[in-house]
Order: C-alpha cells, then sequence, then structure tokens
C-alpha cells in the first residue's frame, strides 16, 4: 500500500472546515479565531499532520536544507563532522541531506547533479581524490549556491572554508618519531593531487630537515584512494621494505591509511613498535583501545563541521552579498600511544 501524508484536507474533512480556513488557522492568521485555530491544531496533532516541505520552499524559496558531500561515511573522521554539521544545522531549523563520493569523481557530480535538483540553501563538500576539474561547483557557486569547503579544499573559488593545521599535525608526529630515535621514518600519503597531502608532507619534511634528517622520496608512498582500496596499502608497504634501507618507522596521513597500514604489519607478522613504529592521522575512538595502543594526530572533526555550518548558514542568512571570506584553521592535537615508543637498541 503507498504511503500517503496527512494534507490539509483531511484537516478540513475531519473539522467540517474549508481548506483555506484551516491553511490560515496553520498559518496563526489575524481572521481565525482562537477557537477554531486551537481546534485545528488539535486536529493536526492528532492526525499528524506535517508540513509539506516541497510546497513551503516553492513559497518561500528556501528548502531549509543544507547538502553535504564526503568521500566516505564509514570513515571515522567524516562521520564525526557529520555529527558536528548536524549539531548546528538542526538547532538552526536546517534538515541535512548527505551524499558520499567514494573519492570518484564522477559519482560527485551526480551527487551534486542532485543536491541541486533538491533546491538545497547551501553546500558543504570535501572534495574527492579524483577531482582536478571543479567546473560543476563553479557553474553551481556562479548560479548563486552558497558553498563552504572543509578539510579538502581548493582555492579556486572564492569562499569560506575550514580545515586543520596540517602542516603542524605531520610536523610534530614526525618530530615525536625522530625524538624517541627513529630515522628512517616512512611515509603513505593520500593522492598527492590533495591539498591535504601537500601540507602534511611538508610538515614531515621540515621535521626530518629541523632534525638533521635529509628527505628521500624513496620513502613517500602514495595511495590515490587514500585507503579505500586496500591493495594500495599492501602495495606501498611492499615497497617501503623491498628497499635496501628499511623504515624503521612510518607515518600515515590520514585514518583509512592508517588502519590499514596495522592490517598490513599484521598480515606481514610485524610487530609494532618493535619492528616498527607508528604514528597516524586518525580519528578512531579506540586509539587507545588496541594493542600497542595508537599514536595518532587527532583533528577536531566535531569542531570542523560546526564551523563549516556556520559559515555556510552566514551566506545562507546574510542580507548583503559576503565578499570578505575566511579560511578557518583549527590546531589538531598528537596523542601519544606505544606504537611509536622510544625506539629499542639492538
Amino acid at each position: 500500500m503507498k504511503f500517503e501524508a496527512v494534507t490539509i484536507k483531511d484537516i478540513a474533512r475531519a473539522l467540517g472546515l474549508s481548506t483555506s480556513t484551516v491553511s490560515r488557522a496553520l498559518r496563526d492568521s489575524y481572521e481565525i479565531s482562537q477557537e477554531t485555530k486551537q481546534l485545528v491544531l488539535d486536529c493536526a496533532e492528532k492526525l499528524n499532520y506535517q508540513p509539506n516541505p516541497i510546497a513551503l520552499s516553492l513559497k518561500e524559496k528556501r528548502s531549509r536544507s543544507i547538502g553535504v558531500v564526503v568521500c566516505e561515511v564509514a570513515n571515522n573522521f567524516f562521520s564525526q563532522i557529520i555529527n558536528g554539521i548536524e549539531s548546528i544545522s538542526y538547532s538552526k531549523g536546517y534538515n541535512v541531506i548527505i551524499s558520499q563520493s567514494h573519492e570518484s569523481y564522477e559519482r560527485e557530480v551526480i551527487d551534486l547533479r542532485y543536491l541541486s535538483s533538491r533546491s538545497v540553501d547551501g553546500l558543504l563538500i570535501s572534495v574527492s581524490t579524483e577531482t582536478n576539474d571543479i567546473s560543476h561547483l563553479k557553474a553551481l557557486h556562479e548560479r548563486g549556491l552558497p558553498i563552504v569547503f572543509f578539510d579538502r579544499i581548493t582555492e579556486e573559488i572564492k569562499t569560506h572554508s575550514v580545515i586543520v593545521d596540517n602542516f603542524k599535525g605531520a610536523y610534530e608526529a614526525t618530530e615525536h618519531l625522530v625524538k624517541n630515535g627513529y630515522r628512517r621514518i616512512a611515509a603513505i600519503a593520500n593522492s598527492e593531487f590533495l591539498n591535504i597531502t601537500s601540507e602534511r608532507l611538508a610538515g614531515y619534511k621540515e621535521a626530518l630537515l629541523t632534525n638533521g634528517i635529509t628527505p628521500s622520496d624513496t620513502y613517500i608512498k602514495h595511495c590515490f584512494y587514500g585507503g579505500m582500496v586496500f591493495s594500495e596499502i599492501e602495495d606501498a608497504v611492499n615497497r617501503l621494505f623491498t628497499l635496501k634501507q628499511k623504515p624503521d618507522a612510518i607515518f600515515t596521513t590520514s585514518d583509512k591509511l592508517t588502519t590499514g597500514l596495522l592490517k598490513t604489519l599484521k598480515r606481514r607478522g610485524l610487530r609494532v613498535p618493535d619492528d616498527i613504529a607508528v604514528v597516524g592521522f586518525s580519528n578512531t575512538d579506540i586509539a587507545e583501545l588496541l594493542n600497542p595502543s595508537l599514536t595518532v594526530v587527532r583533528q577536531p572533526a566535531y569542531e570542523i563541521g560546526q564551523a563549516a555550518t556556520e559559515l555556510l548558514l552566514q551566506l545562507i542568512e546574510s542580507k548583503r552579498p559576503i565578499k570578505q571570506f575566511e579560511k578557518r584553521v583549527l590546531t589538531p592535537q598528537l596523542m601519544i600511544g606505544d606504537s611509536s615508543a622510544p625506539k629499542k637498541k639492538k
């Protein structure tokens, strides 16, 4: 049986009133007596009447909804961001429509086509790893759709963005490994086209240089899909361990890469940190519960979601065009576990 929502006609039929009277009562019109208004409200509650959002959006020229595009909801980092987005949007009367690109440019274009067809009031997006051409985003922006980027951003569109201090997070993680006695520190990173990759690798290299270690490209391996394709990580680790001077520590630049690395090392029978130390960007809630506990660069994901939503609502609700835009940079935190314990002398 097809579901049919309760309408104004159903309330009017139940009360023996005209639909125009019910409509005005629900709008709290001065033309309707207080007694009739209460009668209509009581009936609406009894029948579980909900205003039609599509009809309201046509009338108000606003949908009271926000579109969100991330690479993957199952990623701890992005799920925490979504929680932050929802904490602000729902308190302000906005619904949230979430789409996943799965790191696909084509899927991202389809997601945006759908969201724009639903007449969302604004868009929050972290671009996919395949997204080099942002013409689809430019077209929406030029048509007046408010857009805010977070985490993976582009400088090609003038708008607000929210990121973490990627350089600082990677610098502190790498320096921590150096101070614990590790010298051959490899890095497994996301696609080299993403801003998070270039910024985190810059911090990694600078920490090595500051501590008298010359960075080597042979110790840097890229995983284009950032760990969503597990074989990428296996291949990166295999290539690192075919080197004459094998790494004694590995730094990873994102959540999926970190967990994928641990899985790969376990399959190879390598012990952390006895055989190799590990530090990575990760927002997993079980970092402390792992054995050994995991040293991570934890990003303020919830706060990223909140900040991005606040900036988007400013764009949506501003009475005047906004011409000054902000890049908000939040601070990550190095949380030290046993996976990067001081290196034992052999």
